[in-house]
């Protein structure tokens, strides 16, 4: 059970305030749109990007050791983060 527990405060806390939630606050606040009509797409597309993560993980996981991928996900990260702070 720690297991998801870290997988949902991760994901959440990524997600706090990025790009995805700041469009669909926006959208929210478009009185012609159903709240509720907002969340349902806003989450139907988060869990189908979520599947396909899974799916690409549980993939890439029977070919390719875990650490390396670790690793290249983290050398991404940096390197996204280096690029934004050169570029902005």
């Amino acid at each position: 059970m720690k297991v998801y527990v870290a997988v949902f405060l991760s994901v959440f806390l990524a997600e706090l305030g990025d790009k995805t939630q700041l469009a669909t606050l926006l959208f929210a606040t478009d009185a012609a749109l159903s709240r509720w009509g907002v969340l349902a797409a806003a989450g139907g597309a988060l869990v189908l990007s979520t599947a396909l993560a899974v799916a690409a993980g549980s993939m890439l996981g029977g070919w390719v050791d875990g650490r390396h991928l670790r690793v290249g996900a983290a050398v991404g990260f940096i390197a996204i983060g280096v690029w934004m702070l050169v570029r902005g």
